[in-house]
């Protein structure tokens, strides 16, 4: 009796973690989920909101640009 118990409880415990790992990877039961929580922190784009960000990066792209150009006279000038 004391082997098959403890071919049960082996079984047990190895099938436990296969079956919840199998269980997670499931697409079926928390797509819906995922994809309603995508859409709260990645919301649909708005022209508005886009076109916001885009100026945004370009204000910082030439704010960049000034900065280092600004620089690179300054280390010409040190140079000279």
């Amino acid at each position: 009796m004391g082997v098959k118990i403890e071919v049960f409880r082996m079984m047990l415990y190895l099938s436990f973690p296969v079956t919840m790992f199998w269980i997670s990877n499931q697409a079926e039961y928390f797509e819906e989920y995922i994809v309603k929580r995508k859409r709260e922190i990645f919301p649909p784009d708005e022209k508005m909101h886009r076109k916001e960000l885009e100026d945004f990066k370009e204000r910082m792209r030439d704010r960049k640009e000034r900065r280092l150009l600004k620089r690179m006279a300054l280390e010409e000038a040190e140079k000279e």
